[in-house]
């Protein structure tokens, strides 16, 4: 089966609901794990990748976990396009579209638990939940991570834990993030104060794609940086404890900017309310900060029963990926950009113009 035939529709994935989710987007929980005896991906001949591979796939594919009819395939089955979409839906790492051959993915039917095969590492699982749901998301994995080792046996050392190709893996091997729409920090000019403050605390804030990747549509990354010292329990809940501080400063700085600016707030949703309606040509970066605007809209009520999850499936609908689904030729950016403009004019139809009225009350 093609992969675009088996992931569920953005409409669909987008319409999931959690805690805190005007805020917290989605959670996750990543392990990193190698096989013993078996040199890492980065360092492994093309015999051992496919060795590695072949084991590891039927493994995961038939894990409880993973359902009775996962989606399975070698990445270099896998067309560019397929690859993108993936990236552009969280499932798979950029590092990872760009493997060939001896690298594979597996994906369960809801899309909450997918395995990259010869990554950085051997395997990269991880568990994806709406909202915050750290922990939720961290027994997910878990569950996999038990039921996997009883079938292939891991590389792990009495003294430092899991072996992982990264020194900043190693340990647990647990990587737990959860990606935040922050607009309301942005506009007060207190985002940087609170990304340095969360460095400080031992945790990284990077963009909408991981590191190196820019903060598009105000939506930032925050992770642990290091997996060692700690158990698994530990690092999730107090990574918990600091999202709901920035949640805090959020809404905060929310009610902020409405008591003390509401017209320039109420400009700045507007704008994008108007650019997004009316546009014929524009960027997708342009798209995302002014999505962004509308959410938080959406959010403060200040456009009727307009469900945030419209928003959240322009955010993915408008990505050079999706846009390019059903055009066999590959499209310039040019030509994306009248795409996307176009699909973002005939969407807003059914998104009232912008009324503030009673807003301020309201968050009062």
């Amino acid at each position: 089966m093609n992969v675009l035939d088996f992931l569920i529709t953005p409409a669909e994935a987008c319409q999931r609901s959690g805690p805190n989710d005007k805020i917290v987007f989605s959670s996750r929980v990543r392990l990193a794990r190698n096989l013993k005896g078996v040199p890492f991906p980065g360092h492994a001949k093309k015999a051992d990748r496919l060795k590695s591979l072949e084991t590891l796939v039927p493994a995961v594919s038939g894990l409880p976990q993973m359902g009775t009819e996962p989606f399975a395939e070698a990445m270099d089955k896998l067309t560019a396009l397929d690859k993108q979409i993936l990236v552009e839906r969280h499932l798979i790492s950029r590092e990872h579209a760009a493997k060939g051959v001896g690298s594979g993915f597996v994906l369960n039917k809801d899309e909450t638990v997918c395995v990259m095969v010869n990554e950085e590492d051997h395997l990269r699982m991880q568990a994806l939940r709406p909202g915050l749901q750290l922990k939720q998301a961290w027994m997910a994995i878990d569950g996999v991570d038990s039921s996997l080792q009883e079938k292939v046996e891991f590389a792990f050392s009495d003294q430092y834990g899991f072996l992982t190709a990264c020194p900043t893996n190693l340990g647990t091997g647990i990587r737990v993030s959860a990606m935040l729409h922050l607009p309301g920090l942005v506009l007060a000019e207190q985002i940087n104060q609170i990304i340095q403050a969360v460095n400080k605390l031992g945790l990284a804030v990077r963009g909408l794609y991981g590191e190196g990747t820019e903060a598009l549509g105000n939506i930032f990354q925050v992770s642990n940086q290091m997996t060692l010292g700690e158990t698994e329990g530990e690092i999730v809940e107090r990574i918990n404890k600091v999202l709901l501080q920035i949640i805090e400063h959020e809404e905060n700085a929310r009610l902020a900017q409405l008591e003390k600016k509401p017209k320039v707030l109420f400009n700045h949703i507007g704008r994008a309310y108007g650019g997004l309606s009316h546009s014929h040509i524009i960027t997708s970066k342009e798209t995302m900060n002014l999505l962004s605007l509308l959410r938080l809209g959406v959010d403060l009520g200040m456009f009727g029963s307009t469900p945030k999850s419209l928003v959240d499936e322009l955010f993915l609908l408008s990505q050079p990926g999706h846009l390019q689904i059903g055009h066999p030729e590959k499209l310039d950016a040019e030509v994306r950009d009248a795409l996307r403009a176009e699909l973002l004019r005939q969407r807003m139809k059914v998104v009232p113009a912008p009324d503030h009225t009673g807003v301020v009350t309201k968050a009062a």
